[in-house]
């Protein structure tokens, strides 16, 4: 790669990451300052100041969902991070879930993504027996929107479900309440193994007042119904009555400090180096343009200890990178889509970041070898799909295909996905999306994810649109048509970026690439809190 060419690509990169922070330090705020500052005049921490004191000072931790939401609800003014802030970090030296709800949001109301959001934290603690810690403040679910809250599968209810789950299988949860806690959201403390409330700022009741008056005819202060007095000295609700946010946390603290350790999953690590080559020459090497070739493994060698990996089958499958390194000590498994264009065995030239049949069966059985072997897989996708035409099929493109599937699928060794350019069609199934279970999945700020590219998917609904208006009679000049694959080229890429992915939590995170280390090392060691199961891939032709 020439420096020019560097320059540019740094420059890109750079912007990107500046919009990124822009984005966050917005996202930050929640509701805005004057939220913020009304919080504190009652003597309330934000959600995130909560979260900054519970966690050990000066220590690591990631954020689950922040851009959550991003562009949502215009109607109803926004919803800020979904409402809620999820973290894993360390309390007490123990790596745990904080979910905390954003009473500066509408004040802390579940939106539908506010529920799919707590969802995604519940599940990660699930598959990584990490403690959970609510800090609850929250008016319920939000009203105007209650269809698409309520009663669903992946709608409020399951979270309870989610609470019995966790405590069924020995994971640790305790609430705090912190602010408001009605309704059907009562029961999420109460179904968590120990309760806090805060006095004279925390209640919790199934119906508030005004419901009480409307539903009995009952006149009853807040206090009185479900205050802190009421719910620890004459109902035995909750175990633990405390003066304020900085008590309750600092209890949290102690109880936390007391957990013992269960079985763990025992993935190998050692000494942690860092790359020997500079991180951010990643900035320069790694192109956004779709159509623009990068080495990988230049990537990958910026990424991985000492900068140095043991490549699998290097010679075959060219258009996946198969290795075995170390990230912060850890080993790991990388598959790693190739975006230089590569000769096959055959004398055949193969496009960079499509997936060949010799690409697939290389890495279904590197993804078994990995499974075999107890070592966590990282995937780095920038993958525009399999190959098509009528070579590829006569090879059997789709057995391979699917052998590929197949692996992922059945994988149990803890999966991590970074999106890193494109993640386009059946290639984001192969390369472990979201629908393929990985622990976490997070996407650098220039990638997207989608059916197929833009400038292809445009022209086909194009042709869809043209074809229904000539059926009516009406024709388009060539400057008519132009005009409107503009708009559509416009609307569908707006689909495709990472804040669109990230608002709807198809990514857990749009993070810088320099970060993607600490993601990866702080996702292995949260899954190394939980034993692996068996590892059986099922029928699939060979």
């Amino acid at each position: 790669m020439n420096e020019l060419e560097y320059n540019k690509n740094e420059d890109a990169m750079k912007l990107a990451i500046y919009e990124l922070k822009s984005k966050l330090k917005k996202v930050y705020l929640g509701g805005g300052e004057k939220k913020i500052e009304s919080e504190h005049k009652k003597g309330k921490m934000t959600a995130r100041e909560r979260i900054d004191y519970l966690l050990d000072k000066g220590s690591e931790h990631i954020e689950i969902g922040a851009l959550v939401g991003e562009g949502m609800y215009p109607e109803y003014g926004g919803c800020a991070s979904g409402g809620v802030v999820t973290v894993i970090g360390y309390v007490s030296g123990k790596m745990c879930m904080v979910v905390a709800n954003d009473a500066t949001v509408k004040a802390g109301a579940w939106f539908p993504i506010t529920g799919k959001k707590n969802l995604r934290a519940q599940e990660i603690a699930m598959e990584n027996r990490l403690p959970v810690i609510y800090l609850v403040d929250s008016a319920g679910a939000f009203l105007p929107m209650q269809d698409e809250i309520f009663p669903d599968k992946e709608n409020f209810g399951r979270i309870f479900r989610n609470n019995a789950k966790m405590s069924s299988l020995g994971i640790p949860q305790i609430s705090a309440i912190m602010g408001s806690c009605v309704a059907g959201g009562a029961y999420l403390p109460i179904m968590s193994d120990e309760s806090l409330i805060v006095n004279q700022q925390g209640s919790i009741f199934l119906a508030g007042p005004y419901l009480v008056k409307a539903a009995i005819g009952e006149n009853i202060d807040k206090e009185t119904l479900g205050g802190a007095h009421t719910q620890t000295a004459i109902s035995g609700v909750c175990d633990y009555n405390v003066p304020d946010d900085k008590t309750c946390l600092d209890t949290i603290k102690q109880l936390v400090s007391q957990f013992g350790s269960h079985d763990k999953a025992g993935f190998d690590r050692i000494e942690a180096k860092s790359p020997t080559l500079k991180e951010e020459e990643i900035y320069g090497i790694y192109s956004g343009a779709t159509h623009k070739p990068y080495d990988t493994r230049e990537i990958i060698r910026r990424l991985v200890d000492d900068s140095e990996f043991t490549e699998y089958k290097s010679d075959y499958g060219q258009t996946i990178i198969c290795a075995y390194a170390r990230i912060d000590g850890w080993a790991v498994g990388i598959v790693a889509n190739q975006r230089s264009v590569v000769k096959s065995a055959k004398g055949e030239m193969q496009f960079g970041g499509v997936i060949y049949s010799d690409s697939a069966d290389k890495a279904a059985r590197f993804i078994m070898l990995c499974n075999q072997k107890k070592i966590p897989l990282v995937f780095l996708q920038d993958v525009t799909g399999f190959m098509v035409g009528s070579r590829s099929e006569h090879g059997g493109i789709i057995k391979d295909g699917a052998k590929m599937v197949n692996a992922v699928s059945n994988s149990t060794v803890p999966k991590f996905t970074i999106v890193t350019g494109n993640s386009y069609g059946a290639g984001n199934y192969a390369m472990c999306g979201k629908a393929y279970d990985p622990r976490l999945i997070v996407g650098w700020p220039m990638s997207k994810i989608a059916v197929m590219g833009g400038e292809q998917a445009a022209k086909v609904l194009l042709q869809i649109q043209v074809a229904s208006m000539e059926s009516k009679g009406k024709k388009l000049s060539e400057e008519e048509k132009n005009e409107l694959l503009n708009n559509i080229t416009d609307k569908y890429n707006e689909t495709t970026t990472p804040y669109y992915a990230g608002a709807r939590l198809w990514i857990d995170a749009i993070i810088d690439p320099l970060e993607t280390r600490k993601w990866i090392s702080m996702g292995i060691e949260a899954a190394d809190h939980a034993p692996v199961e068996k590892f059986n891939v099922g029928v699939f032709q060979v």
